[in-house]
């Protein structure tokens, strides 16, 4: 714990960094090809409504305790079939030994040709077994209704985001949503799971949790980025990834921890309880509460960044960092060890002109020595002496007393005429 509370530390002083953002790329592709699976499993298998959506009958029985252990799924079919349930039969497990069968709506001389026939062939009585009817229509009025409150729930975030933040955040807010929207009910459709309305309320659920996590991390950005035009120490991505990072670690163990009794319902609803209201529940829960977390870390900030450096200000100061480090960057790749590489340095540092010497300078130049003409070498010292002592340099051409203008021009050897 101790470990992971430093790297905490270490993530929000900026000391180690994930780039998020810069990386926006990598998990747009990713998402890209997830929601691409999620809408080709909604066109082609389509989601798996359950009685109180479409309508139908429930057929509720407990075999006897003599065989209720040796009944499997496919009997339980048949049997149903055989009496007259039609070939759109959900049959799924109760518990330990219970079992659930839903059929569409039947008339009510069929329905009790089902009951005789589930008695008959698993030995309970005839009142054992008991029906439930849903009438289509108040199908789909549950269903319209559900609709009208994920719309409603859409619209009232995009509005408050608005006025709460800015409608850049508000719109990058909402991509992520749709986003979990459209990945959560492609995994419903793909694995084939039943839509029932707890399976509704648990959709709402995760999406106000997902809208949590993005809206605390949209607050660190905006305490980050506020005077950031003004100060022009980074751009908007890099600030936005600050934010991203110092909020990792909250976002991760918030995460864990909500998802930690999930899981336990998930995992005590399938293996003791069986289907039922509990496992809808919680299995949305799961789903969605993964897909949340990802979409506010890896696709809500990246695209407000999107979004923000599109407007001219920020877009020019991006432009002017990545100058200033370029810059730096061709600073630090001079070597110096040479002398040519010097001269390059210098000249690059604007000591140096790296321009022909003018008229005067050339004068100069020539008065200092005729190039591969070494000045004389003076005979060394005596050992132990004091001018042994000094050091002295041997290195470059003899310095000669500067003449004045006239001398200059004079030719050499030859005195002025009075």
């Amino acid at each position: 714990m101790s470990r992971l509370g430093n790297i905490g530390g270490a993530l929000y002083r900026g000391e180690v960094s994930v780039d998020f953002v810069g990386r926006r790329r990598t998990w747009y592709t990713i998402s890209g090809v997830i929601l691409v699976v999620a809408i080709a499993a909604l066109l082609i298998r389509g989601l798996a409504f359950s009685v109180d959506f479409k309508g139908g009958e429930i057929y509720k029985f407990t075999p006897a305790p003599s065989f209720a252990r040796s009944v499997t799924q496919a009997q339980v079919t048949n049997t149903v079939a055989g009496a007259g349930g039609g070939t759109s039969i959900t049959v799924q497990r109760a518990g330990t030994s219970g079992w659930n069968v839903e059929t569409p709506v039947l008339g009510q001389n069929t329905q009790f040709r089902i009951q005789n026939a589930i008695a008959h062939a698993y030995h309970i009585a005839h009142k054992a077994v008991s029906v439930q009817s849903v009438s289509a229509t108040w199908g789909s009025q549950i269903l319209g209704k559900a609709l009208e409150a994920l719309i409603a729930f859409l619209v009232v975030i995009v509005l408050y985001l608005s006025l709460a933040f800015e409608w850049r955040m508000a719109t990058a807010a909402f991509v992520a949503l749709l986003h979990d929207i459209v990945i959560t009910a492609g995994i419903y459709a793909l694995v084939h799971f039943e839509v029932s309305p707890a399976t509704v309320i648990g959709f709402l659920t995760i999406l106000g949790y997902s809208l949590y996590d993005t809206v605390v991390v949209f607050d660190k950005v905006r305490e980050n980025t506020a005077g950031l035009l003004a100060t022009r120490r980074s751009s908007y991505s890099e600030a936005a990834n600050l934010a991203l990072n110092q909020t990792l670690v909250r976002s991760i163990n918030t995460s864990v921890i909500a998802l930690l009794p999930v899981v336990s319902i998930l995992a005590a609803s399938s293996f003791l309880l069986g289907n039922g209201e509990l496992k809808d529940l919680s299995l949305v829960l799961f789903v969605g509460m993964l897909s949340g977390t990802y979409s506010s870390i890896c696709i809500a900030t990246p695209v407000l960044a999107d979004l923000k450096e599109r407007q001219p200000e920020f877009r020019q100061l991006a432009t002017q960092l990545e100058r200033r480090a370029t810059s730096l960057k061709r600073q630090e790749k001079v070597a110096v060890p040479g002398a040519g590489s010097a001269r390059t340095a210098a000249i690059d540092a604007g000591a140096v002109s790296d321009e022909p010497p003018g008229p005067g300078e050339q004068g100069e130049a020539d008065e200092q020595g005729e190039p591969g003409e070494s000045a004389p070498v003076a005979a060394s010292p005596p050992a132990g002496s004091a001018a042994a002592a000094v050091p002295r340099s041997v290195s470059g051409p003899r310095q000669q007393p500067r003449r004045t203008s006239s001398a200059q021009r004079r030719p050499s050897g030859k005195k002025k005429r009075r």
